[in-house]
């Protein structure tokens, strides 16, 4: 499982599943990505707004980190640095 990452919410906030990971944003604390698991051993990077699959990884922790990568990608492009 990933560190830290999991407590990225608060308790209440958080889902019923241990396997489903979702990454706050500092901005609006809204997770844009969820690693869902999408069979054995198999993780899709899934992107709340459109439901569309980002990637996949047979690792629950390399899923977390694509989706932190994916994740800082958006802030970087939202802040005009990687333009």
């Amino acid at each position: 499982m990933c560190t830290l990452t999991h407590f990225a919410l608060p308790s209440d906030a958080r889902t019923t599943s241990p396997l489903i990971l979702r990454i706050a944003t500092p901005d609006d604390q809204t997770p844009r990505f969820q690693v869902v698991p999408a069979g054995n051993s198999f993780f899709h990077i899934k992107e709340k707004s459109t439901g569309r699959v980002r990637g996949f990884r047979e690792d629950h922790n390399e899923a977390c980190a694509l989706a932190r990568s994916l994740e800082s990608k958006i802030e970087l492009l939202a802040n005009g640095c990687l333009r």
